[in-house]
Protein backbone atom coordinates (compact mmCIF):
# COMPACT_ATOMS: atom_id res chain seq x y z
CA UNK A 1 0.00 0.00 0.00
CA UNK A 2 1.39 3.18 -0.93
CA UNK A 3 2.46 5.94 2.13
CA UNK A 4 -0.27 8.49 0.92
CA UNK A 5 -3.29 5.31 1.28
CA UNK A 6 -2.04 4.58 4.59
CA UNK A 7 -1.90 7.77 6.19
CA UNK A 8 -5.49 8.43 4.60
CA UNK A 9 -6.42 4.97 5.94
CA UNK A 10 -5.18 6.25 9.26
CA UNK A 11 -6.96 9.27 8.52
CA UNK A 12 -10.84 7.71 8.19
CA UNK A 13 -10.17 5.37 11.08
CA UNK A 14 -9.45 8.09 13.37
CA UNK A 15 -12.63 10.36 12.11
CA UNK A 16 -14.08 6.99 12.56
CA UNK A 17 -13.18 6.38 15.91
CA UNK A 18 -12.30 9.54 17.67
CA UNK A 19 -12.31 7.90 21.06
CA UNK A 20 -8.85 5.44 19.76
CA UNK A 21 -6.27 8.55 20.81
CA UNK A 22 -7.40 10.25 24.14
CA UNK A 23 -6.26 13.81 24.10
CA UNK A 24 -3.43 14.21 26.90
CA UNK A 25 -5.13 15.89 30.48
CA UNK A 26 -2.55 18.55 31.48
CA UNK A 27 -3.00 20.08 34.75
CA UNK A 28 -0.65 23.42 33.81
CA UNK A 29 -1.73 24.84 37.15
CA UNK A 30 -0.02 22.37 39.32
CA UNK A 31 2.62 22.18 36.39
CA UNK A 32 3.34 26.33 36.41
CA UNK A 33 6.97 26.24 38.43
CA UNK A 34 8.76 24.01 35.66
CA UNK A 35 6.34 25.60 32.84
CA UNK A 36 7.60 29.45 33.93
CA UNK A 37 10.98 28.42 33.93
CA UNK A 38 11.34 26.20 30.99
CA UNK A 39 9.15 28.63 29.25
CA UNK A 40 11.53 31.63 30.54
CA UNK A 41 14.63 29.73 29.40
CA UNK A 42 13.41 29.85 25.84
CA UNK A 43 12.41 33.64 26.03
CA UNK A 44 15.91 33.92 26.73
CA UNK A 45 16.78 31.76 23.98
CA UNK A 46 15.63 34.52 21.76
CA UNK A 47 16.81 37.19 23.51
CA UNK A 48 20.73 35.98 22.25
CA UNK A 49 19.30 35.93 19.30
CA UNK A 50 17.52 38.84 18.66
CA UNK A 51 18.51 41.52 20.91
CA UNK A 52 21.88 43.77 20.19
CA UNK A 53 24.80 42.52 22.45
CA UNK A 54 25.11 45.56 24.91
CA UNK A 55 21.37 45.07 26.06
CA UNK A 56 21.46 41.09 26.42
CA UNK A 57 23.20 41.00 29.31
CA UNK A 58 20.44 43.32 30.98
CA UNK A 59 17.59 41.23 29.68
CA UNK A 60 19.03 38.25 30.66
CA UNK A 61 19.24 39.06 34.39
CA UNK A 62 16.17 40.56 34.37
CA UNK A 63 13.96 37.49 32.77
CA UNK A 64 16.23 34.73 34.98
CA UNK A 65 15.54 36.55 38.06
CA UNK A 66 11.53 37.09 37.41
CA UNK A 67 11.18 33.39 36.45
CA UNK A 68 12.93 31.77 38.93
CA UNK A 69 10.98 34.35 41.64
CA UNK A 70 7.28 33.80 39.82
CA UNK A 71 8.43 29.98 39.55
CA UNK A 72 8.72 29.54 43.26
CA UNK A 73 5.64 32.37 43.85
CA UNK A 74 4.13 29.15 42.07
CA UNK A 75 5.44 26.59 44.50
CA UNK A 76 4.32 28.40 47.12
CA UNK A 77 0.86 28.73 45.82
CA UNK A 78 0.93 25.24 45.41
CA UNK A 79 1.80 24.21 49.20
CA UNK A 80 -0.83 27.13 50.11
CA UNK A 81 -3.30 25.03 48.06
CA UNK A 82 -2.89 21.91 50.44
CA UNK A 83 -0.87 20.37 47.06
CA UNK A 84 1.84 19.23 49.86
CA UNK A 85 -0.60 17.48 51.86
CA UNK A 86 -4.03 16.36 51.56
CA UNK A 87 -4.23 17.40 47.74
CA UNK A 88 -1.06 15.35 46.71
CA UNK A 89 -2.14 13.87 43.53
CA UNK A 90 -0.33 12.71 40.21
CA UNK A 91 -0.51 15.30 37.55
CA UNK A 92 -0.02 14.97 33.58
CA UNK A 93 -1.15 11.53 32.91
CA UNK A 94 0.94 10.11 35.54
CA UNK A 95 4.49 11.40 34.71
CA UNK A 96 4.74 13.85 37.56
CA UNK A 97 3.81 13.94 41.09
CA UNK A 98 2.28 16.94 42.73
CA UNK A 99 3.08 16.23 46.60
CA UNK A 100 4.92 17.20 50.03
CA UNK A 101 8.39 16.35 48.84
CA UNK A 102 8.25 17.21 45.47
CA UNK A 103 6.90 20.86 46.30
CA UNK A 104 9.46 20.98 48.91
CA UNK A 105 12.76 20.39 46.89
CA UNK A 106 11.23 22.49 43.97
CA UNK A 107 11.18 25.43 46.34
CA UNK A 108 14.80 24.86 47.54
CA UNK A 109 16.24 24.50 43.82
CA UNK A 110 14.64 27.74 42.88
CA UNK A 111 15.92 29.53 45.71
CA UNK A 112 18.97 28.01 45.51
CA UNK A 113 19.18 28.67 41.89
CA UNK A 114 17.99 32.23 42.40
CA UNK A 115 20.69 32.64 44.65
CA UNK A 116 22.92 31.26 41.89
CA UNK A 117 22.39 33.54 39.76
CA UNK A 118 23.18 36.53 41.40
CA UNK A 119 26.86 34.65 41.58
CA UNK A 120 26.27 34.32 37.70
CA UNK A 121 25.58 38.06 36.59
CA UNK A 122 29.27 39.06 39.14
CA UNK A 123 30.69 41.41 36.94
CA UNK A 124 33.11 43.23 39.23
CA UNK A 125 35.86 40.71 40.22
CA UNK A 126 37.69 40.53 37.58
CA UNK A 127 39.87 43.90 36.39
CA UNK A 128 37.29 45.40 33.18
CA UNK A 129 39.01 44.04 29.72
CA UNK A 130 39.38 46.51 27.49
CA UNK A 131 37.36 48.97 29.14
CA UNK A 132 34.33 46.23 29.82
CA UNK A 133 33.44 44.71 32.73
CA UNK A 134 33.77 40.99 32.43
CA UNK A 135 32.37 38.02 34.42
CA UNK A 136 33.89 34.45 34.71
CA UNK A 137 32.66 32.90 32.21
CA UNK A 138 34.73 32.75 28.18
CA UNK A 139 34.29 35.47 25.63
CA UNK A 140 33.78 33.38 23.21
CA UNK A 141 33.27 29.53 24.71
CA UNK A 142 33.89 28.04 21.09
CA UNK A 143 36.95 29.70 20.49
CA UNK A 144 40.27 27.67 20.82
CA UNK A 145 41.90 28.54 24.33
CA UNK A 146 44.50 31.17 23.58
CA UNK A 147 43.81 31.28 19.73
CA UNK A 148 43.47 34.56 17.60
CA UNK A 149 39.55 34.13 17.71
CA UNK A 150 39.77 34.60 21.75
CA UNK A 151 42.29 37.43 21.83
CA UNK A 152 39.47 39.18 19.36
CA UNK A 153 36.83 38.20 21.70
CA UNK A 154 38.18 39.25 24.56
CA UNK A 155 39.40 42.71 22.67
CA UNK A 156 36.05 43.06 21.82
CA UNK A 157 35.07 42.73 25.08
CA UNK A 158 32.28 39.76 24.53
CA UNK A 159 30.70 37.84 27.44
CA UNK A 160 29.00 35.18 27.35
CA UNK A 161 25.35 35.79 28.38
CA UNK A 162 24.18 32.47 27.24
CA UNK A 163 24.78 31.16 30.60
CA UNK A 164 21.28 32.00 31.73
CA UNK A 165 19.00 30.23 29.33
CA UNK A 166 21.58 27.42 30.04
CA UNK A 167 20.82 27.81 33.69
CA UNK A 168 17.19 27.77 33.52
CA UNK A 169 17.00 24.86 31.07
CA UNK A 170 19.26 22.83 33.97
CA UNK A 171 16.78 24.43 36.26
CA UNK A 172 13.58 23.10 34.42
CA UNK A 173 15.03 19.54 34.38
CA UNK A 174 16.16 18.99 38.35
CA UNK A 175 12.29 20.80 39.24
CA UNK A 176 10.65 17.27 37.04
CA UNK A 177 13.66 15.15 38.47
CA UNK A 178 12.51 14.83 42.12
CA UNK A 179 8.44 14.81 40.85
CA UNK A 180 8.83 12.35 37.87
CA UNK A 181 6.49 9.38 38.73
CA UNK A 182 7.74 6.80 35.50
CA UNK A 183 11.35 6.12 34.73
CA UNK A 184 10.97 7.79 31.39
CA UNK A 185 10.18 10.98 32.40
CA UNK A 186 13.09 10.56 35.13
CA UNK A 187 15.75 9.87 32.36
CA UNK A 188 14.12 12.96 30.22
CA UNK A 189 14.77 14.78 33.65
CA UNK A 190 17.97 13.89 33.93
CA UNK A 191 19.67 14.57 30.38
CA UNK A 192 17.54 17.87 30.20
CA UNK A 193 19.59 19.05 33.27
CA UNK A 194 23.04 17.28 32.68
CA UNK A 195 23.49 18.75 29.15
CA UNK A 196 23.45 22.07 29.89
CA UNK A 197 25.61 22.16 33.11
CA UNK A 198 28.14 20.12 30.99
CA UNK A 199 28.17 22.42 29.03
CA UNK A 200 28.46 25.36 31.53
CA UNK A 201 31.59 23.72 33.03
CA UNK A 202 33.21 24.34 29.78
CA UNK A 203 32.99 27.79 30.63
CA UNK A 204 35.22 29.17 32.62
CA UNK A 205 37.45 32.47 31.50
CA UNK A 206 40.47 31.50 33.00
CA UNK A 207 41.98 28.51 33.38
CA UNK A 208 39.88 27.47 29.90
CA UNK A 209 42.02 24.40 28.98
CA UNK A 210 41.26 22.84 32.53
CA UNK A 211 37.40 24.05 32.38
CA UNK A 212 37.40 22.30 29.40
CA UNK A 213 39.10 18.73 30.89
CA UNK A 214 36.30 19.18 33.44
CA UNK A 215 33.30 19.17 31.38
CA UNK A 216 35.04 16.47 29.33
CA UNK A 217 35.32 14.48 32.35
CA UNK A 218 31.77 15.20 33.24
CA UNK A 219 30.41 14.55 29.72
CA UNK A 220 32.15 11.20 29.47
CA UNK A 221 31.46 9.92 33.46
CA UNK A 222 28.10 10.97 33.13
CA UNK A 223 26.90 9.13 29.60
CA UNK A 224 28.06 6.40 31.25
CA UNK A 225 25.97 7.14 34.09
CA UNK A 226 23.08 8.06 31.56
CA UNK A 227 23.62 4.92 29.99
CA UNK A 228 23.09 2.08 33.19
CA UNK A 229 20.38 4.18 34.45
CA UNK A 230 18.39 3.74 30.84
CA UNK A 231 19.71 0.03 30.71
CA UNK A 232 18.19 -0.41 34.35
CA UNK A 233 15.05 1.22 32.89
CA UNK A 234 14.93 -1.76 30.51
CA UNK A 235 14.94 -4.39 32.53
CA UNK A 236 12.43 -2.90 35.18
CA UNK A 237 10.30 -2.63 32.19
CA UNK A 238 11.24 -6.54 31.52
CA UNK A 239 10.09 -6.94 34.80
CA UNK A 240 6.96 -5.30 35.69
CA UNK A 241 5.61 -4.41 31.66
CA UNK A 242 5.31 -0.56 33.07
CA UNK A 243 7.82 2.21 33.74
CA UNK A 244 5.33 3.62 36.31
CA UNK A 245 6.59 3.84 39.47
CA UNK A 246 3.15 2.90 40.84
CA UNK A 247 2.73 -0.05 38.46
CA UNK A 248 6.43 -1.60 39.21
CA UNK A 249 5.44 -1.22 42.72
CA UNK A 250 2.50 -3.38 42.54
CA UNK A 251 4.40 -6.27 40.73
CA UNK A 252 7.05 -5.99 43.30
CA UNK A 253 4.53 -6.81 46.09
CA UNK A 254 3.17 -9.49 43.80
CA UNK A 255 -0.39 -7.74 42.46
CA UNK A 256 -0.35 -8.45 38.67
CA UNK A 257 -2.70 -7.08 36.63
CA UNK A 258 -2.97 -7.86 32.61
CA UNK A 259 0.03 -9.16 31.59
CA UNK A 260 1.54 -8.65 27.62
CA UNK A 261 1.67 -11.68 25.73
CA UNK A 262 5.56 -10.21 24.46
CA UNK A 263 6.21 -9.57 28.51
CA UNK A 264 4.63 -13.20 29.73
CA UNK A 265 8.43 -14.43 29.84
CA UNK A 266 9.69 -11.84 31.36
CA UNK A 267 7.07 -10.91 34.24
CA UNK A 268 8.01 -11.12 37.95
CA UNK A 269 11.33 -12.59 37.19
CA UNK A 270 13.50 -11.43 40.67
CA UNK A 271 16.60 -11.16 38.78
CA UNK A 272 15.57 -8.29 36.17
CA UNK A 273 14.50 -6.62 39.15
CA UNK A 274 17.06 -6.49 40.93
CA UNK A 275 19.40 -5.88 38.45
CA UNK A 276 17.24 -3.21 36.46
CA UNK A 277 16.65 -1.58 40.57
CA UNK A 278 20.84 -1.75 40.77
CA UNK A 279 21.41 -0.09 37.41
CA UNK A 280 19.25 3.00 38.21
CA UNK A 281 20.38 3.44 41.48
CA UNK A 282 24.12 3.52 40.00
CA UNK A 283 22.93 6.42 38.06
CA UNK A 284 20.89 8.66 40.88
CA UNK A 285 24.29 7.87 43.05
CA UNK A 286 26.22 9.01 40.09
CA UNK A 287 24.37 12.29 40.28
CA UNK A 288 24.66 12.45 44.10
CA UNK A 289 28.47 11.66 44.07
CA UNK A 290 28.52 8.88 46.78
CA UNK A 291 31.60 6.89 46.72
CA UNK A 292 32.63 4.08 44.21
CA UNK A 293 30.63 6.56 41.70
CA UNK A 294 32.37 10.10 43.04
CA UNK A 295 35.80 10.35 40.97
CA UNK A 296 34.06 12.86 38.54
CA UNK A 297 33.47 15.28 41.57
CA UNK A 298 36.57 16.65 42.25
CA UNK A 299 37.82 17.66 38.94
CA UNK A 300 34.67 18.87 37.81
CA UNK A 301 34.17 21.03 40.75
CA UNK A 302 37.51 22.51 40.43
CA UNK A 303 37.82 22.96 36.98
CA UNK A 304 34.52 24.36 36.42
CA UNK A 305 33.66 27.76 36.45
CA UNK A 306 33.40 28.53 40.36
CA UNK A 307 29.65 29.84 40.31
CA UNK A 308 28.79 26.87 38.16
CA UNK A 309 30.17 24.78 40.46
CA UNK A 310 28.65 26.39 43.49
CA UNK A 311 24.98 25.84 41.56
CA UNK A 312 26.12 22.59 40.78
CA UNK A 313 26.96 21.50 44.08
CA UNK A 314 23.86 22.86 45.57
CA UNK A 315 20.93 22.07 43.52
CA UNK A 316 21.87 18.70 41.52
CA UNK A 317 22.16 17.30 44.88
CA UNK A 318 19.14 18.39 45.90
CA UNK A 319 17.16 17.17 42.47
CA UNK A 320 19.22 13.98 42.82
CA UNK A 321 18.59 13.35 46.34
CA UNK A 322 14.99 13.59 45.89
CA UNK A 323 14.15 11.18 42.70
CA UNK A 324 16.27 8.57 44.93
CA UNK A 325 14.05 8.89 47.87
CA UNK A 326 11.18 8.89 45.27
CA UNK A 327 12.63 5.65 44.22
CA UNK A 328 13.38 3.90 47.27
CA UNK A 329 10.23 4.82 49.17
CA UNK A 330 8.12 4.60 45.98
CA UNK A 331 9.16 2.16 43.55
CA UNK A 332 10.94 0.01 45.71
CA UNK A 333 10.03 -0.60 49.21
CA UNK A 334 8.73 -4.23 48.96
CA UNK A 335 12.72 -4.65 48.05
CA UNK A 336 13.78 -2.74 51.58
CA UNK A 337 15.97 -5.93 52.53
CA UNK A 338 17.79 -6.27 49.70
CA UNK A 339 18.75 -2.33 49.05
CA UNK A 340 19.23 -1.31 52.63
CA UNK A 341 22.43 -3.50 53.13
CA UNK A 342 23.59 -2.16 49.85
CA UNK A 343 23.05 1.59 50.87
CA UNK A 344 24.46 0.50 53.99
CA UNK A 345 27.59 0.16 52.25
CA UNK A 346 27.51 2.84 50.06
CA UNK A 347 27.33 5.37 53.10
CA UNK A 348 29.90 3.94 55.14
CA UNK A 349 32.27 4.22 52.17
CA UNK A 350 31.03 7.67 51.33
CA UNK A 351 31.47 9.26 54.58
CA UNK A 352 34.54 7.82 55.37
CA UNK A 353 36.06 8.16 51.68
CA UNK A 354 34.80 12.22 51.66
CA UNK A 355 36.57 12.74 55.07
CA UNK A 356 39.85 11.20 54.58
CA UNK A 357 40.72 12.22 51.65
CA UNK A 358 39.55 15.58 51.98
CA UNK A 359 42.19 15.78 54.71
CA UNK A 360 45.22 15.46 51.90
CA UNK A 361 43.87 18.26 49.60
CA UNK A 362 45.84 21.50 48.89
CA UNK A 363 42.99 23.42 46.81
CA UNK A 364 39.97 25.15 48.06
CA UNK A 365 38.03 23.70 45.11
CA UNK A 366 38.84 20.11 45.48
CA UNK A 367 38.59 20.28 49.36
CA UNK A 368 34.98 21.21 49.09
CA UNK A 369 34.33 18.39 46.41
CA UNK A 370 35.39 15.94 49.20
CA UNK A 371 33.32 17.67 51.81
CA UNK A 372 30.47 17.20 49.71
CA UNK A 373 31.23 13.58 48.45
CA UNK A 374 30.75 13.32 52.61
CA UNK A 375 27.89 15.44 52.92
CA UNK A 376 26.36 12.89 50.35
CA UNK A 377 26.98 10.02 53.23
CA UNK A 378 25.25 11.55 55.78
CA UNK A 379 22.14 12.69 53.84
CA UNK A 380 22.41 8.21 52.48
CA UNK A 381 22.12 7.92 55.94
CA UNK A 382 19.31 9.90 56.53
CA UNK A 383 17.32 7.66 53.31
CA UNK A 384 18.35 4.51 55.02
CA UNK A 385 16.26 5.09 57.81
CA UNK A 386 13.11 3.88 55.62
CA UNK A 387 11.13 6.59 58.13
CA UNK A 388 8.79 9.62 57.73
CA UNK A 389 11.52 11.19 59.95
CA UNK A 390 14.06 10.12 57.39
CA UNK A 391 12.48 11.72 54.21
CA UNK A 392 12.06 15.01 56.34
CA UNK A 393 15.41 15.45 58.07
CA UNK A 394 16.70 14.32 54.15
CA UNK A 395 14.65 17.53 53.36
CA UNK A 396 15.69 19.62 56.06
CA UNK A 397 19.70 18.87 55.42
CA UNK A 398 19.40 19.40 51.50
CA UNK A 399 17.86 23.14 52.08
CA UNK A 400 20.39 23.81 54.74
CA UNK A 401 23.08 21.90 52.87
CA UNK A 402 22.76 23.65 49.47
CA UNK A 403 23.10 27.70 50.74
CA UNK A 404 25.92 26.94 52.70
CA UNK A 405 27.76 25.28 49.90
CA UNK A 406 26.77 28.48 47.63
CA UNK A 407 28.13 30.36 50.20
CA UNK A 408 31.01 29.11 50.51
CA UNK A 409 31.98 28.90 46.49
CA UNK A 410 30.87 32.16 46.30
CA UNK A 411 33.62 33.51 48.78
CA UNK A 412 35.97 31.67 47.09
CA UNK A 413 35.35 33.55 43.91
CA UNK A 414 36.32 36.65 46.15
CA UNK A 415 39.43 35.16 47.13
CA UNK A 416 42.10 36.65 43.69
CA UNK A 417 45.37 36.96 42.60
CA UNK A 418 46.80 37.98 39.10
CA UNK A 419 45.78 34.30 37.54
CA UNK A 420 42.30 34.99 38.98
CA UNK A 421 41.07 33.30 41.42
CA UNK A 422 43.37 31.69 43.80
CA UNK A 423 42.38 28.64 44.92
CA UNK A 424 45.68 27.04 46.88
CA UNK A 425 45.14 26.94 50.52
CA UNK A 426 48.76 27.93 50.82
CA UNK A 427 47.45 31.36 49.72
CA UNK A 428 44.67 31.71 51.87
CA UNK A 429 47.07 32.37 54.90
CA UNK A 430 46.73 34.85 56.81
CA UNK A 431 43.46 36.03 55.16
CA UNK A 432 41.57 36.72 58.17
CA UNK A 433 44.09 39.63 58.76
CA UNK A 434 44.04 41.13 55.71
CA UNK A 435 40.41 40.85 54.80
CA UNK A 436 38.98 39.75 58.47
CA UNK A 437 35.09 39.43 57.20
CA UNK A 438 35.64 37.47 54.20
CA UNK A 439 37.75 35.06 56.61
CA UNK A 440 34.84 35.35 59.32
CA UNK A 441 32.02 34.55 56.33
CA UNK A 442 33.98 31.50 55.27
CA UNK A 443 34.63 30.23 58.59
CA UNK A 444 31.09 30.26 59.45
CA UNK A 445 30.48 27.86 55.94
CA UNK A 446 33.28 25.95 57.21
CA UNK A 447 31.74 25.34 60.92
CA UNK A 448 28.55 25.17 59.64
CA UNK A 449 29.97 22.09 57.29
CA UNK A 450 31.29 20.90 60.32
CA UNK A 451 28.49 20.76 62.35
CA UNK A 452 29.03 23.03 64.64
CA UNK A 453 25.99 23.67 67.02
CA UNK A 454 24.25 27.19 66.22
CA UNK A 455 24.98 26.00 62.26
CA UNK A 456 22.40 24.99 59.68
CA UNK A 457 25.00 21.83 59.78
CA UNK A 458 24.36 21.21 62.67
CA UNK A 459 20.61 21.03 63.20
CA UNK A 460 20.93 19.04 59.77
CA UNK A 461 22.80 16.40 61.13
CA UNK A 462 21.22 15.89 64.33
CA UNK A 463 18.04 15.31 62.12
CA UNK A 464 19.56 13.02 60.08
CA UNK A 465 21.48 10.61 62.55
CA UNK A 466 18.64 10.77 64.97
CA UNK A 467 16.27 9.78 62.19
CA UNK A 468 19.14 6.75 61.46
CA UNK A 469 19.25 6.06 65.10
CA UNK A 470 15.45 5.56 64.81
CA UNK A 471 15.36 3.60 61.75
CA UNK A 472 17.66 0.78 63.63
CA UNK A 473 20.95 1.76 62.10
CA UNK A 474 22.76 3.07 65.32
CA UNK A 475 26.27 1.86 63.77
CA UNK A 476 26.06 3.95 60.76
CA UNK A 477 25.38 7.09 63.20
CA UNK A 478 28.41 6.43 64.96
CA UNK A 479 30.78 6.01 62.00
CA UNK A 480 28.78 9.28 60.53
CA UNK A 481 30.16 10.57 64.04
CA UNK A 482 33.70 9.52 63.01
CA UNK A 483 33.54 10.97 59.85
CA UNK A 484 32.49 14.50 61.07
CA UNK A 485 34.87 14.36 63.43
CA UNK A 486 37.62 13.82 60.66
CA UNK A 487 36.15 16.55 58.48
CA UNK A 488 36.33 18.81 61.63
CA UNK A 489 39.66 18.27 61.47
CA UNK A 490 40.13 20.22 58.06
CA UNK A 491 37.34 22.31 58.31
CA UNK A 492 39.09 24.03 61.34
CA UNK A 493 42.72 23.70 60.06
CA UNK A 494 41.18 25.58 57.09
CA UNK A 495 40.31 28.69 59.72
CA UNK A 496 43.49 28.17 62.16
CA UNK A 497 45.05 28.78 58.03
CA UNK A 498 42.96 31.93 58.03
CA UNK A 499 43.23 33.40 61.30
CA UNK A 500 46.87 32.19 63.10
CA UNK A 501 49.42 32.31 59.95
CA UNK A 502 50.92 35.19 58.84
CA UNK A 503 50.14 37.05 56.08
CA UNK A 504 52.58 36.36 52.39
CA UNK A 505 53.59 38.91 50.86
CA UNK A 506 52.55 38.42 47.52
CA UNK A 507 49.99 36.84 48.50
CA UNK A 508 45.69 37.25 47.22
CA UNK A 509 43.52 40.56 47.41
CA UNK A 510 39.48 40.11 48.23
CA UNK A 511 38.25 41.34 45.26
CA UNK A 512 35.09 43.85 46.16
CA UNK A 513 32.01 42.43 44.43
CA UNK A 514 29.33 43.95 43.27
CA UNK A 515 25.62 43.89 44.92
CA UNK A 516 25.25 40.62 43.40
CA UNK A 517 27.27 38.37 44.75
CA UNK A 518 27.22 39.92 48.12
CA UNK A 519 23.67 39.42 48.38
CA UNK A 520 24.57 35.51 47.23
CA UNK A 521 26.84 35.68 50.85
CA UNK A 522 24.69 37.24 52.65
CA UNK A 523 21.91 34.97 52.10
CA UNK A 524 23.79 32.21 52.74
CA UNK A 525 25.02 33.53 56.28
CA UNK A 526 21.37 33.99 57.23
CA UNK A 527 20.18 31.05 55.95
CA UNK A 528 22.90 28.89 58.24
CA UNK A 529 22.10 30.78 61.25
CA UNK A 530 18.68 31.29 61.22
CA UNK A 531 18.51 27.68 60.37
CA UNK A 532 21.15 26.45 63.16
CA UNK A 533 19.14 29.44 66.05
CA UNK A 534 15.51 28.21 65.08
CA UNK A 535 15.20 25.24 62.96
CA UNK A 536 12.07 24.03 64.43
CA UNK A 537 9.98 25.57 62.29
CA UNK A 538 11.68 24.44 59.13
CA UNK A 539 11.61 20.90 60.40
CA UNK A 540 8.17 20.98 61.15
CA UNK A 541 8.15 22.29 57.49
CA UNK A 542 9.88 19.20 56.21
CA UNK A 543 7.93 17.06 58.44
CA UNK A 544 4.19 18.09 57.17
CA UNK A 545 6.35 17.61 53.14
CA UNK A 546 7.92 14.49 53.71
CA UNK A 547 5.06 12.14 52.66
CA UNK A 548 5.18 10.85 49.23
CA UNK A 549 2.07 10.50 47.03
CA UNK A 550 1.50 6.79 45.85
Amino acid sequence: MSHAATVHMLWTTASVSPDKIPSPDIEYGQLAPTLIVLGAAIVGVLIEALLPRRHRYAAQLFVSVVALAAAFAAVLGLAAGDYGTTKARIAAMGAIAVDGPALFLEGTILLVALVAVFTFAERRLDPAAHGNRVDSFAAQPAAVPGGEAEQAAVKAGFTTTEVFPLVLFAVGGMLVFPAANDLLTLFVALEVFSLPLYVLCALARRHRMLSQEAAVKYFLLGAFSSAFLLFGIALLYGYAGTVTYAGIADVVDGQVGDITPALAGTMGNDALLLIGGAMVLMGLLFKIGAVPFHMWTPDVYQGAPTPVTGFMAAATKVAAFGALLRLLYVVLPGLRWDWRPVMWGVAIVTMLGGAIVAVTQTDVKRLLAYSSIAHAGFILAGVIATTPDGISSVLFYLAAYSFVTLGAFSVVTLVRDAGGEATHLSKWAGLGRRSPLVAAVFAVFLLAFAGIPLTSGFAGKFAVFKAAADGGAGALVVIGVISSAIAAFFYIRVIVLMFFSEPRTEGPSVAVPSPLTSAAIAIGVVVTIVLGVAPQYFLDLAGQAGVFVR
